[in-house]
């Protein structure tokens, strides 16, 4: 139902993703940029009182209506553990405690994961910082969507109900497209998960699990968080491959809405990123941003002209024998531009 998705492909480019050649033009012009490098210390303390919070609204929702539990779980548990998950992406970038400190971040990415019901923090990094490295590549980026999906989710109820299932998609869509070998700080992260789903069953009842699990799934998908999903790389603008949004959710989100300025710095932290876009607005400016989160789920949904087609692909690194190579594309201009189209993404 509703109108097919015009573009059948993907916009397929041959040159170096935009960000590393912003990042090198900013430092050599603004070296003091460089300053906002490193990890985050209340980053630990931010991610502790959310986990501690959720905890808190499983206990007492223990015993409440399934109707006012799902309803909970949406608006406020689901939230919350969207939150997480954004905590857990700064974690992942070792922004927690430095990159000197790798298990400490891995441990705090697994205690700020107890809340979801389902493992996902240490899996989550092994993919993501693949996304940054090789941003588009056919194969590396799991982050685009499968040619499947978007053959099958190509009319607008078709992409409301993927936008309803996307978390599914996000996590079984690695396994699928570029499966890897299971780390031991998976089982581990696994292990952990298991013995606290098992004590929330046991000491606050199945409600209480189902009401951390289901604020996982729902703010996942069609939710107003979860608008960063698809505002971050869908490409609304043709030429723009990534967008910032400057909106007041990055305050529940670590700022992930700055996604230009993560992208050219992802070593900097969410709370030092606003500093990245003063240093230098003048690369940051002229580029389409993304004003609601909430209206580009909209948007994304009813515009027959945007489809999960709509992301930017480029030749893959990955050899025949399963080696990245190293081999270099001609770079792009730093200001993102793939043509000269320029204006507002919604």
């Amino acid at each position: 139902m509703g109108a097919t998705v015009s573009s059948e492909e993907y916009e397929w480019v041959y040159t170096e993703e935009p960000h590393a050649t912003r990042r090198k033009e900013i430092i050599e012009k603004y070296p003091q940029v460089k300053k906002l490098f490193g990890h985050d210390p209340n980053l630990k303390w931010k991610a502790s009182a959310l986990v501690i919070t959720q905890f808190i609204a499983a206990y007492y929702i223990r015993d409440a209506s399934w109707g006012f539990l799902f309803l909970a779980a949406y608006f406020f548990g689901g939230t919350i553990n969207h939150s997480l998950a954004l905590a857990i992406h700064e974690i992942a970038h070792n922004l927690a405690f430095g990159h000197a400190s790798p298990l400490k971040n891995r441990a705090l990415g697994m205690w700020a994961n107890l809340p979801f019901g389902i493992p996902y923090s240490i899996s989550f990094k092994k993919y993501h910082l693949e996304h940054h490295r090789y941003q588009g590549d056919d194969q590396l980026d799991v982050d685009i969507p499968s040619r499947m999906e978007a053959k099958l989710f190509n009319r607008t109820l078709s992409k409301l109900i993927w936008v309803i299932l996307q978390p599914f998609f996000y996590a079984i869509r690695p396994l699928f497209m570029r499966p890897k070998k299971v780390e031991k700080l998976e089982v581990v992260n696994f292990v952990v998960q298991a013995v606290v789903d098992c004590l929330v069953l046991y000491f606050m009842g199945h409600k209480s699990l189902v009401y951390l699990s289901a604020g996982t799934f729902l703010a996942m998908g069609l939710h107003p968080m979860a608008g960063h999903f698809i505002s971050e790389h869908y490409m609304f603008i043709k030429g723009f491959e990534t967008y910032s949004y400057y909106g007041p959710l990055n305050m529940l989100a670590f700022n992930v809405g700055y996604h230009n300025e993560h992208h050219d710095f992802p070593s900097v932290p969410g709370s030092r990123l606003p500093q990245v876009r003063k240093i230098a607005p003048e690369y940051y400016n002229d580029l389409p941003v993304c004003s609601s989160w909430v209206k580009v789920i909209w948007d994304f949904i009813t515009d027959n002209e945007v489809g999960l087609y709509s992301r930017v692909k480029r030749p893959t690194r990955l050899s025949a024998s399963g080696q990245i190579e190293t081999k270099s594309l001609p770079n792009k201009q730093a200001n993102g531009h793939l043509n000269d189209s320029k204006k507002k993404l919604n």
